[in-house]
Order: C-alpha cells, then structure tokens, then sequence
C-alpha cells in the first residue's frame, strides 16, 4: 500500500513538472534613454514586470532620438518592428504619415477594453499628439517645455541680487552686462538652441512658426520664423556671442556640463534638467520662467512641449497589444506620474498626478519646479503656442542649427540667416508634402 501510495506521489510529481509554465507575453520598447533617465526607465519596467505576470516588458536602447526613429523605420520595413517605439515630438508628422506603420492608442485601449480616459491627461501635452476629433494617436510620455535655470553663486559673485528679476530679455541683458564687466566668462548658455530660441521663442510670444496653424492644419505649411520678434531675438543673442555674453557649446545639450560644473551664469535648457543639476551643482540653483520680450502684444503667452511620445507599432497579435495597453496604463497612473516627474523635472502627463504632487509638498519643498507647468498652462493656447507638427522636422531643425551658429560665429545676421533656413525648410516641406498627398 504504501508503495503504490508513493508511487502516485512521484507520478503527481513528474506530470507537474512536464506540464509547461506559461511564459509571458513579451512586449519590447525601443527608447533612447540612457544614464539617469535611462535607469528610471529601467525601473517602472521592473515595477510592471513584478506586478504581474501575464506580460513582460523588454526595454532596448536604440541610441538618441534621431536614431532611435530611425531604427523604428528601419525595423518597420524589415518586419522586425517593437510594439512600443519612443519617438521625439519633431517625429510626430513623420508618424501620421507613416500609413499602416502605426496603430493608434485609442484604438490599443479600445480593442483592449482598458478604461481609458483621454480627459485625464494634461490639455497642453495631450493636444500634441491627439487628433482634432479627440483621439489620441501616441501616449505622453516624457514631456518638458524650457525654462531658465540660475546660478545665485555667479550672480553674487558678480555683484548681482541673486533673486534679481530676470523675467524679460531686456532683463537678461543688463544681468549679462554686469556679469561680463565681472569677469565671469561664461554669463549665458543653452542647450537645443531651435527648439528653445525659435520653437519656443515663437509661441510664447504668440507669433506663427509656420503657416496653417504651425502645421497642424496641412501639410502644404510653410515656415514664417523670420519675422521681426524671431529676428531681432537672435540678432541680440548674435551680438551677445560677439561680445562673449552667450557662449554657444553646441547643438544638443553640451552646454548642460558647463553650467552643471558651476562654469555659467545662466542657463535655457528643458525641464527635464532639474534632475541632473539638482544632482550635480555645487552651488546654490534655481529655476526661472523663460524670459520674453517686454513689448510685444501677447507675451507671455504659453510655451510648448519638447521630449517624446511612446507610439504603437502594427504587426502585432491581439494579446500582445492587452499587454501593450496595461503597461501604457500603469505608466500613467498617479504614483508612477508623479515619481517620473519629481525625480525628471519632466511634466506630470495627467491631472492626477499634477495633484499628487502637489499634494505630497513637493512643489514647497523644491521651488521652480512647479514653473514648467505654470508656464505652460497659464492659457489657453492660440494657433501659434499649441505646438509644431511639420514633415521632415528634425532635417529642419538640423538647417536651423547651421544658420544659426553662422549667427554666432559673425558670419551672418539674423535676417539673412533665417531668412536662408526658411528658404531651405519649404523645400523639404514641400518633398513631405509630395510624398504623402
């Protein structure tokens, strides 16, 4: 008795182990986060992951932006594509155009049957990627709007009020006299000089970066960046970099380690800084608005986002995008939302989290960092402050970049360099417009 006992024993024992474990569904995301960002990101991977175990989320670095979307390309046309695919907001007409490369989130959370309310998220953030009937074509993920960050130290060691006004240009420009007449040699620096210094620079002060409602309205838009406020901003920033007020470091964020490293007076750069300045400076900080030009009719207006959109990829099995919409759902719930934001300076994606925030002192606790969203949220945005969408606009931004360091070098004006980079713009504007009639 006893050994046929032990033998159902073993049996029961071998069948369990021959019967297979179901294995997760795999979801793979293609990002282009690295170092602080890209342990963050790491971690609500892990967080979903352990959450449960119907799906597994497998995180890839596919290099920076501009080359993570094309590895997306790239994957989309040799059938290899990920499900999830983080794509700069200048990728976003690209994206539209892409006919059956994408599938769009609200369709994801539909044939889910996920709960998911548009609603929820920020106005100025969702209204990028949403279309003008409300869908949502790519969630938020990490979004900032510039800001002005200040070294109090400099600023005293030059003689200045380290809380002095700094809220126009014209402003600026007295605080740079008198940190240049003090020897400091570095008084301003930025980083991504388009999307601060014409992107931005342009909506906030409510004046048309392109035609057709920035490009919203159709793809036959045209850029209209060298107008009289754009001109004479980069103008004075020209002359800035010839009397060694604004020292120009290059075109994405070189300028980040000079001020981080306690080097440079003044800072334009993302909020999405904050993390590695809080982390880093020496030195007493703080965050400012993005200055503007007193005068002109409407400024402050609002300024507009930078960063990315995660954007769903087709050629994939029903199951696999259940997947794909509850872990885009787990990243917009409030405790992730706010963490993302508090520990990025990235702007929180929904209200919810906004409040969270608020609520757990965060704000009190850290002041400026509430500005991004105060900035960007003060109004309604106009036709002119709601954002860029335009065909080909990271080839855009790279003529931009070159007229632009042609102002700082001297070898241009600001009239004739702008007017150079609109010319050479349309043309590309016109090859998207050809291409996806």
């Amino acid at each position: 008795m006893k050994r046929m006992s032990m033998f159902f024993v073993i049996l029961s024992a071998a069948l369990m182990l021959a019967t297979p474990v179901r294995a997760a569904t795999q979801i793979e995301w293609w990002h282009a986060f690295t170092g602080r960002l890209g342990d963050l990101l790491a971690e609500q991977v892990n967080q979903f992951n352990a959450s449960q175990s119907d799906f597994e989320v497998i995180q890839n670095n596919k290099g920076n932006y501009s080359e993570t979307l094309n590895a997306g390309i790239a994957a989309f046309r040799a059938n290899e594509q990920p499900h999830l695919l983080m794509v700069f907001e200048v990728g976003t007409a690209t994206m539209m155009a892409a006919k059956g490369a994408i599938k769009p989130v609200y369709e994801v959370m539909k044939d889910a049957g996920v709960d998911f309310n548009p609603e929820a998220y920020l106005g100025p953030v969702k209204g990028y990627y949403t279309t003008t009937s409300g869908d949502m074509l790519s969630l938020p993920y990490n979004a900032s709007t510039p800001v002005l960050y200040v070294n109090k130290d400099a600023l005293s060691a030059a003689g200045l009020d380290p809380n002095i006004d700094l809220s126009t240009w014209q402003k600026v420009g007295a605080a740079l006299d008198v940190l240049k007449a003090s020897g400091n040699a570095c008084p301003l620096v930025t980083a991504w000089q388009s999307w601060v210094h014409l992107e931005n620079l342009s909506a906030y002060h409510d004046v048309p970066f392109a035609t057709k409602d920035n490009g919203f309205a159709g793809l036959d838009a045209t850029l209209s960046f060298n107008g009289p406020v754009q001109v004479k901003h980069i103008q004075t920033m020209g002359d800035w970099a010839k009397e060694g007020k604004f020292i120009y470091t290059g075109r994405r964020n070189e300028g980040g380690a000079n001020f981080r490293a306690g080097e440079c007076a003044l800072f334009t750069e993302s909020s999405a800084g904050y993390a590695g300045v809080k982390k880093e400076a020496k030195f007493d900080f703080a965050i400012r608005f993005l200055p503007y030009w007193e005068g002109v009719t409407g400024a402050p207006q609002n300024t507009i986002i930078g960063g990315a959109s995660l954007w769903v990829m087709q050629g994939h099995s029903a199951k696999e995008y259940a997947g794909v919409a509850a872990f885009l759902n787990f990243l917009s719930t409030p405790d992730i939302q706010s963490a993302w934001h508090q520990n990025t300076g990235y702007l929180p994606i929904t209200l919810a989290a906004a409040a969270q925030t608020k609520t757990e002192g965060f704000y009190d606790a850290n002041p400026g960092t509430e500005i991004a969203g105060m900035q960007m949220t003060a109004k309604a945005p106009t036709s002119n402050s709601k954002g860029i969408r335009l065909g080909f606009f990271d080839q855009i931004r790279g003529i931009i970049d070159e007229e632009l360091e042609a102002v700082w070098s001297g070898s241009k004006n600001a009239q004739a360099a702008l007017d150079t980079a609109v010319d050479r713009g349309d043309l590309l504007l016109r090859r998207f417009e050809q291409l996806n009639r």
